[in-house]
């Protein structure tokens, strides 16, 4: 089975994984250690021959031999090719496992559109869903060798019960020289069709949504299959396996301790025994076992899928969500919190310390911000916060120096921005007005008779709070201009809004 240690490193703490070491089954000792002594004892054997086999001569030309291959083994990129593959092959790993066809999605389908709860109903449930399993079986039985061995034969298939001798018949009929996983799914599809012509399938999108699903599992045993047949390519599995093993050939050599009387340089210690080169060896060599353990996970190694045990699981828990568990519904109740504002479930007293943690609200949460940040600004680049009536802001601006009077350039063009904004109706009056634009070098004409276009004219008296009057326009030959009327209800136009100022304006400069 499958080693599984999550448990063991649910909280991280100091030495966590140091547990870990010394479990066996499923380790790095158990996959390496035929190797280690291998390399341990040609070393050894070499080291001795040096000691106490050779000549002075024979000695002399093996040191030299020993520091060439020790010089020249980091030129073979061992960890960059060791890498790159390692990577390959647990992602490539991860993507089959994923591919398993589970059938659990399949189940709640078949539970859900295919309905009867006499025994016509329950076989059509249940054989759509053996028909499911039975695919699963033969694809499973063409990749992993453990489902082989359960099933060597299709006679072995009928005898587990995934299949019915009258199928056998028709499966083995079946003229194909490929692998026949696909034949269940058909029957899947024509079954399915014929529930539907008997009503057992209500309308067509449920028939559609169960033939979706089907497609989906189908596709996953597909894809077994692809991956079974499109392997890693074989060259890079020799160009790791020749790296390795040519790097740690050269280790054999290079690695050795010379005599230190001999003065060659980084020779200056004898140990015998090469620590630091064993345990290269147990990270490179363990690194490419890996990569052997995973490149085929449907094996018998420890950390293989235990796709028999897949097989049975998926087996009955898909018989039981279509058979015994078919519109098997509890009493409705209301729940414990039917009357709670809001729920929340009970604590432990290993979890309520939880309680008094502050719920996340977001990143930006706790920024804080100055009163004077949080200010709307204007889109035109004006002082002041957004929303203040314009005539407000010039009835400011206005009186604020000689430069700013009527006659001025501010102040020609503040009255003819009031003028402007003349026409449209004002909130605190609902009244409005006509202007007229009149030739050049005259004077203004405007109906509202504002104080702020002729300071001598009295303060006119309110209106009263009826409807808009007409509007009244000077006859005479004018320019052609535009009038905007907005309702009194709504407030005055703000000032960033455009107005129909530009050669106007211009000319006022």
């Amino acid at each position: 089975m499958t080693v599984t240690y999550t448990a063991r490193v649910a909280n991280a703490r100091f030495g966590g994984f140091s547990q870990l070491l010394l479990l066996w089954r499923g380790s790095i000792y158990k996959l390496l250690w035929r190797e280690l002594l291998c390399f341990l004892g040609f070393y050894m054997a070499l080291s001795a021959a040096y000691r106490f086999v050779l000549t002075e001569g024979q000695k002399r030309y093996f040191e030299k031999l020993v520091i060439y291959c020790d010089q020249y083994a980091s030129l073979i990129p061992v960890s960059f090719v060791l890498g790159f593959y390692v990577t390959l092959v647990v992602n490539r790993w991860w993507s089959q496992y994923l591919c398993m066809p589970l059938p659990d999605a399949l189940m709640c389908v078949v539970a859900g559109t295919v309905h009867g709860r006499d025994d016509r109903g329950r076989l059509y449930r249940r054989t759509l869903m053996r028909y499911a399993g039975l695919s699963a079986v033969l694809i499973l039985r063409s990749v992993s060798t453990a489902v082989f061995k359960r099933f060597p034969t299709i006679d072995h298939v009928v005898e587990a019960g995934f299949m019915t001798r009258e199928e056998r018949k028709k499966f083995e009929n079946l003229n194909s020289s490929y692998n026949k996983y696909w034949v269940p799914c058909v029957w899947f599809s024509n079954l399915a069709a014929q529930a539907r012509r008997e009503g057992r399938i209500r309308d067509n999108s449920a028939l559609k949504l169960l033939l979706e699903e089907l497609n989906v599992f189908r596709g996953k045993c597909g894809m077994l299959f692809h991956y079974d047949w499109i392997s890693v390519p074989l060259v890079y599995t020799q160009v790791v396996t020749i790296a390795l093993y040519s790097y740690f050939l050269a280790c054999l050599i290079g690695r050795q301790f010379l005599d230190p009387a001999q003065g060659y340089k980084d020779h200056d210690l004898d140990l015998c025994v090469p620590i630091f080169t064993l345990l290269q060896f147990f990270f490179y060599a363990g690194w490419l076992k890996v990569a052997e353990q995973l490149i085929n996970p449907f094996g018998e190694d420890d950390d293989d899928f235990e796709t028999n045990f897949l097989i049975d699981r998926n087996f009955q828990v898909s018989m039981l969500a279509v058979d015994e568990m078919y519109d098997d519904l509890a009493v409705l109740e209301k729940d414990l919190y039917w009357d709670a504002a809001e729920a929340r479930a009970p604590y432990t007293a290993a979890t309520v310390f939880q309680l008094r943690q502050p719920s996340f609200q977001g990143s930006t949460f706790d920024i804080t911000l100055a009163k004077e940040d949080m200010q709307f600004q204007r889109l035109d680049g004006l002082d002041g916060p957004m929303g203040e009536a314009p005539g407000d802001f010039l009835q400011r601006l206005l009186p604020a120096g000689a430069g700013m009077a009527a006659g001025g350039p501010l102040g020609r063009r503040l009255s003819f921005l009031l003028r402007k904004n003349s026409c449209v109706s004002e909130a605190s009056t609902g009244a409005s007005c006509s202007c007229a634009v009149v030739p050049e070098g005259a004077a203004p004409e405007c109906s509202c008779g504002d104080p702020l276009l002729d300071p001598g004219l009295p303060e006119p008296e309110p209106p009263p709070p009826a409807g808009p009057e007409p509007l009244t326009l000077i006859p005479g030959p004018v320019e052609p201009f535009s009038i905007v009327t907005m309702p009194g209800p709504r407030g005055p136009a703000p000032p960033w809004l455009p107005s129909p100022i530009g050669e106007e304006e211009e000319n006022l400069a």
